[in-house]
């Protein structure tokens, strides 16, 4: 127990936990109006062609809505030179297999993109154990299109356009999470995108440290250092993390 951390009687503890889950429901209700103004912006029909590597052979954005109206992309940090994709990714992908029974009974989709080749891909997803639907954009501008890739002559200028601003990013590959429409026609819209700490929506293991004592856990210049893929914690012998060091 820490020796400076206060502890009181129950009925102290009561008065304290009404008065934070007070501002509980503020967030609560705050969250909730963010998304109804999400759901309002106005969307963008994709014109271009994007045909992506898959298992089944070559599909289009269209087609990786499985029979679907709406697509959620994880934009997966795994270029063609790195040997394995990145841990804060992996990360995210260790909740999609559980996730995904689930937005499929609220007609979603969920696929991950990564400019590595298919095989390369494959190699490292069996290693995983993960069953979730994951295609290469080895052979299109979707990563380019959508901010998550940065020209080596982009990052040489010091800044790169990501999370809708101009900024320094010490990598050529960056994490986000994009959402498309698909209509009745077939029409694609993209109606989303979200980066930086915004990725945190596929992370619940985040939301379950954050009620605890300890939270994260992070040192203030730490941050996902810590997280390994889930099959290397045992005996892990450096830190890295995918914002600090290619693999």
């Amino acid at each position: 127990m820490s020796t400076n951390h206060p502890v009181v009687t129950r009925d102290r503890w009561l008065t304290d936990r009404q008065a934070l889950l007070a501002r509980e429901k503020e967030l609560t209700r705050l969250g909730d109006q963010i998304a109804r103004e999400r759901r309002a912006l106005p969307w963008v029909r994709i014109e271009k062609d994007y045909v992506f590597d898959g298992l089944a052979g070559p599909r289009t954005l269209a087609d990786l809505f499985g029979g679907r109206s709406q697509l959620l992309v994880q934009h997966f940090m795994f270029p063609p030179e790195w040997a394995q994709g990145c841990p804060s990714c992996s990360f995210m992908a260790d909740h999609t297999d559980a996730m995904n029974v689930h937005l499929a009974q609220r007609d979603v989709t969920l696929v991950a993109v990564s400019r590595a080749p298919l095989a390369q891909i494959e190699r490292f997803r069996q290693r995983m154990g993960w069953q979730f639907d994951w295609v290469s954009s080895a052979a299109n501008d979707f990563n380019r299109d959508f901010g998550v890739t940065f020209a080596p002559e982009e990052r040489v200028r010091g800044q790169v356009h990501y999370n809708y601003r101009m900024q320094a990013f010490p990598q050529d590959e960056a994490p986000g999470v994009s959402v498309f429409y698909k209509d009745d026609t077939g029409a694609v819209c993209h109606t989303y995108s979200t980066y930086g700490r915004g990725v945190e929506v596929m992370m619940g293991t985040y939301r379950l440290l954050d009620l605890t004592p300890k939270g994260r856990d992070e040192g203030v210049h730490e941050g996902m250092a810590w997280v390994r893929h889930h099959d290397r914690y045992e005996g892990a012998s450096s830190a890295s993390s995918c914002c600090s060091a290619k693999r």
